[in-house]
C-alpha cells in the first residue's frame, strides 16, 4: 500500500477541485488568488463530489487550506499553515468575529452553501483588500441579484450519509423580474455521533443546525441598484469530542444593505458601498458530560457594525481599486464555575472583558498592463486600530499581571505588496513580494485564563504585544502541452514578533488538571515555507488523471518546529466524465509527521492514505433538472488521525452517501 501511495504521489501531482473549480481557475491561471466555485443554487455542475457538501468540505479541496477539526462540525480553516488569528476571514467583504474563546465557531460555520456563490482565497498580502493579515484571506462571497425576468424558480435538495446517520435538506425559492429580485433559501443538517474506522463510535460528535437567508434587490436605474441581505444561522447540541466542553447554542444574525453602481463605459467602472451589522451568541457548557471536575458555563457575544466603499477605475492600461472601510466590534465572554459542594459560592470571571475594537483603513491597488502577455500590480493598505476594555472588573483582573495597564491601546498597521504576471500560450509565471502587519487578536491581547486542551495550559493575553509582521514571497508557474499540464507553486513567510504562548512558572493554573500557565509573547522570528507540484493529464475528452504533491515547513527562532504544519501530502485521482455522468476514484493522504512539536503540545501522527469513490449523473427535463451524487468515502474503512485533528480525534470511517437535487426553471 505504501509503495502504491508513493508511486501515485510521484507520478501525478495536481489536486482536483472538481471540474467547475478547475474551469474557473483556467480563465486566468496567472492569478495568485484561488477561487472555489460553489454554485449550489444553480446546480450548474453535477461533477461536484456532493451538491450538499458543507462549506468546510469545499474549503478543504484547496491546496493551501487545511481544516482543524475539533469535532464533526465548525472546522477552523488554516491557510498557508497559519490559523485564523493570522488570516482575514470575511463574508462578502464584511468583518465578522467569532464569540468563542476556544475557536469553536469559526466564521465559516455561520454560512452554508445555500448562501454562497464562491469563495475567494488569497495568500499573504494578496489578501488585504478587506483588512490586515499576515497569512492571507478567505472571502465567502454572496451571489449578486439577477434581473433576467425569468419569473419564479425553485429547487429542493435532500442528502443522506450512513456514517453518523447524517441528514440534510434544503429548499430554495427565487423570483427575478426586470427591476426586482428576491431569493429565500434554507438548509437543515443533523448528525448523530459518527464512527471512525473499525466501527469505533466517536462520542460527543453529534450536531444539529439550520441556516436561512433572504436576499432582495431593486434596480433603481440601469446602472444603480440596492441589495439587502439577511442570514440567520443557528446550531444546537453540538458535540466536540476533542474538547472538554460542548456547545448548546451557536447563533448568528448577519445583515447588510448595499448600493452598487456599474458602467463599463465610464471612468468609474463600479462603485459598491455596503453598510452591515452582525451579532453572534455562543454558549459552551459541559452539562452533557457525565464526569467533570467542576461544571462550567462559558457564554460569549460578538457584535460588529461596519461599512466599506469600493471603487474600480479603468484608465488606459491602469486598473485601479480603492477600498475605504471600517468597523466597530464588541467581544465579551465570561465563565461561571459551579462547585460540586453546593455550599460553596459560584466563581465568576470575564475571559474576554468586553473588548471594544475600532478600525478604519484604506486600500489601493493598481494593475498595470505592460503588454498582451504581462502585467504588474502593486497594492498598499494603511489602517488605524484601537482596543479598549469596557468592563472595569476585567481591567482590574488584567492589572494583576500588568499593573500599569490602561484601558485603551492604539496601533497603526501597514501593508504593501507587488507582483508580476506573464502569460503565454504554453506557460505562465507569477511572482510576488509583500510586507504586512496585524494586531494581536482579542484572546492574544486580553484573554484571561483561557484553557487550551491542545497543550493543556491556561493562557493569559498580553496587551503590550508588538504588531506581528510578515515578509513574504511567492512564485507560481504552469506549463501546458496539449493534454499535459504541470505546475509549481511555492510561498515563503518570514514573520517577525511571531505570537506564541510562553510558560510563566510564577503563575498557577486555574483549570483543574492544567499543566501550568502560558502568557502570549512574540518570538524574534519564525519561518514558514510550502511548495506544491501539480500535474494533470487528459487521456481523452472523457478520461483524465490528476494529482498533487506538497511539502510544508515551519520553525521558530527558539529552534522549535511550529505547531500545525502540514506534513508531506498527496492526492491522486482518475476521473471520467460525460455530458450526463461522472465518476472519480481518489487516493489522498499525508506522510508521517516527523517534524512534530511536543513543545507546543503536538505528538507524532503516522502516515495514512484513504480511497474515495464519487459518482454522479444528471437527468434533464424540459423545464427542470435532477442531479444525483453518490459514492463511498474511506472505502477501506481506515482508522486514522491527521496532524490537524485536535488531540488526535480519529477521522470518519467508511461512509456511503447520496445527494439528490431537483431544480425547476
Amino acid at each position: 500500500m505504501k509503495k502504491l501511495i508513493t508511486l501515485l504521489g510521484l507520478i501525478y501531482s495536481t489536486v482536483s477541485l472538481g471540474q467547475e473549480i478547475a474551469s474557473s481557475m483556467e480563465k486566468d491561471t496567472t492569478k495568485l488568488d484561488e477561487v472555489i466555485v460553489i454554485s449550489q443554487r444553480k446546480l450548474s455542475n453535477y461533477r461536484q463530489e456532493k451538491t450538499l457538501s458543507s462549506v468546510d468540505d469545499y474549503l478543504e479541496k484547496s491546496n493551501h487550506i487545511t481544516m482543524i477539526k475539533r469535532g464533526n462540525y465548525a472546522w477552523e480553516p488554516t491557510l498557508s499553515n497559519m490559523t485564523s488569528e493570522r488570516l482575514n476571514v470575511t463574508i462578502d467583504g464584511m468583518q465578522i468575529f467569532g464569540a468563542c474563546t476556544d475557536k469553536m465557531d469559526p466564521i465559516t460555520s455561520y454560512v452554508d452553501v445555500s448562501n454562497l456563490k464562491k469563495v475567494t482565497i488569497a495568500s499573504g498580502q494578496e489578501g488585504t483588500e478587506n483588512g490586515h493579515c499576515v497569512g492571507g484571506s478567505i472571502d465567502l462571497q454572496l451571489p449578486e441579484s439577477k434581473y433576467y425576468d425569468f419569473g419564479l424558480k425553485s429547487s429542493v435538495d435532500l442528502g443522506y450519509e450512513t456514517n453518523g446517520n447524517y441528514k440534510t435538506a434544503g429548499l430554495d425559492l427565487e423570483y427575478s423580474g426586470n427591476k426586482f429580485y428576491i431569493n429565500a433559501d434554507g438548509i437543515f443538517r443533523k448528525s448523530d455521533n459518527y464512527d471512525a474506522g473499525n466501527n469505533q463510535e466517536v462520542l460527543y460528535s453529534q450536531f444539529q443546525k439550520y441556516n436561512v437567508s433572504l436576499q432582495s434587490g431593486y434596480k433603481l436605474t440601469e446602472n444603480h441598484q440596492l441589495d439587502a441581505n439577511i442570514i440567520y444561522d443557528k446550531a444546537t447540541d453540538v458535540g466536540y469530542p476533542a474538547l472538554p466542553m460542548d456547545v448548546s447554542l451557536a447563533e448568528a444574525l448577519i445583515t447588510s444593505l448595499t448600493h452598487t453602481f456599474k458602467n463599463d463605459s465610464t471612468f468609474i467602472n463600479s462603485w459598491e458601498t455596503k453598510l452591515y451589522f452582525n451579532t453572534i451568541t455562543h454558549i459552551m457548557d459541559d452539562s452533557q458530560r457525565p464526569d467533570v471536575p467542576i461544571r462550567m458555563d462559558m457564554p460569549g457575544w460578538s457584535d460588529t457594525y461596519g461599512f466599506y466603499s469600493k471603487v474600480k477605475i479603468s484608465e488606459h492600461k491602469h486598473n485601479l481599486l480603492f477600498n475605504v472601510n471600517g468597523f466597530y466590534n464588541r467581544s465579551l465572554a465570561e465563565m461561571t464555575m459551579y462547585p460540586n459542594d453546593s455550599n460553596q459560592p459560584l466563581m465568576f470571571m470575564y475571559t474576554w472583558p468586553d473588548i471594544r475594537t475600532w478600525y478604519s483603513g484604506v486600500y489601493a491597488k493598481d494593475t498595470y498592463v505592460l503588454n498582451k502577455a504581462s502585467k504588474v500590480s502593486a497594492s498598499v493598505r494603511f489602517g488605524v486600530h484601537n482596543n479598549s476594555i469596557g468592563e472595569k472588573a476585567g481591567l482590574e483582573s488584567l492589572q494583576i499581571f500588568y499593573p500599569t495597564l490602561s484601558d485603551s491601546k492604539h496601533r497603526f498597521l501597514k501593508t504593501i505588496a507587488a507582483d508580476y504576471q506573464l502569460k503565454k500560450s504554453t506557460f505562465d509565471v507569477a511572482f510576488g513580494l509583500g510586507y504586512g502587519e496585524r494586531a494581536p487578536s482579542v484572546s492574544e491581547g486580553y484573554g484571561f485564563f483561557l484553557f487550551n486542551s491542545f497543550d493543556n495550559f491556561d493562557y493569559i493575553g498580553n496587551p503590550y504585544l508588538s504588531n506581528e509582521k510578515s515578509i513574504q514571497t511567492n512564485i507560481k508557474a504552469n506549463y501546458n502541452l496539449k493534454s499535459f499540464k504541470i505546475g509549481l507553486e511555492s510561498s515563503y513567510f518570514y514573520i517577525l514578533d511571531y505570537i506564541v504562548g510562553e510558560i510563566d512558572p510564577t503563575l498557577s493554573a486555574m483549570t483543574i488538571g492544567a499543566s501550568g500557565v502560558k502568557t502570549y509573547t512574540g518570538l524574534n522570528h519564525a519561518s514558514i515555507f510550502d511548495v506544491y507540484l501539480n500535474t494533470s493529464y487528459s487521456v481523452s475528452k472523457k478520461l483524465s488523471l490528476n494529482a498533487s504533491l506538497g511539502y510544508n515547513y515551519g520553525q521558530g527562532s527558539n529552534g522549535e518546529s511550529l505547531p500545525l504544519i502540514k506534513p508531506l501530502s498527496y492526492l491522486a485521482e482518475v476521473a471520467y466524465s460525460t455530458a450526463t455522468f461522472n465518476a472519480s476514484l481518489q487516493l489522498e493522504g499525508n506522510g508521517n509527521q516527523s517534524r512534530f512539536s511536543s513543545f507546543y503540545g503536538e505528538d507524532e501522527t503516522p502516515a495514512y492514505g484513504v480511497i474515495n469513490l464519487n459518482l454522479g449523473h444528471v437527468i434533464n427535463f424540459k423545464s427542470s433538472k435532477m442531479v444525483f451524487k453518490y459514492g463511498v468515502e474511506n472505502i477501506l474503512d481506515a482508522q486514522y488521525s491527521t496532524y490537524a485533528d485536535w488531540n488526535n480525534i480519529p477521522r470518519q470511517g467508511r461512509n456511503f452517501y447520496v445527494n439528490a437535487s431537483y431544480a425547476i426553471f
